[in-house]
């Protein structure tokens, strides 16, 4: 199974380039047969422009994740301190292995409403992405 994940131009073209390996999430999908995402590059670029498969979700206090992950954030400290300001628990989804996709999808084309995700939603069989 897939998800769409609604990521900032770039931090998305950051984990298609291989420089950012951790999504950051302050909440994560319960669906534990996820095992790829799919990237929507969030305005102005408004497409479905690749995904990226991973094994692992790490969770915990925000200061544990930053230590385990902050090689390969692809963000700065002060970035992440603010997002997970008032937090308990910090997700980062361990990118793996990406796929710039060749042509870039409209949202329309992968979910019926066209609308981005606040947070992230899963993707079936019919939304035409394999």
């Amino acid at each position: 199974m897939k998800v769409l994940l609604s990521i900032k131009p770039e931090y998305a073209e950051k984990i298609l380039a291989g420089t950012k390996r951790f999504e950051f999430r302050k909440a994560i999908f319960k669906n534990p047969s996820v095992k790829t995402v799919v990237i929507y590059a969030t305005l102005p670029i408004g497409k479905v422009i690749g995904e990226f498969d991973f094994d692992v979700v790490l969770s915990d206090k925000p200061e544990k994740i930053w230590q385990e992950t902050k090689k390969h954030s692809g963000i700065s400290k002060k970035f992440f301190s603010n997002y997970f300001d008032g937090r308990s628990t910090a997700h980062a989804i361990a990118v793996r292995e990406v796929r710039r996709y060749d042509m870039p999808l409209d949202l329309i084309d992968i979910i019926p409403s066209g609308c981005a995700p606040q947070s992230f939603c899963y993707l079936n069989e019919s939304t035409g992405i394999r």
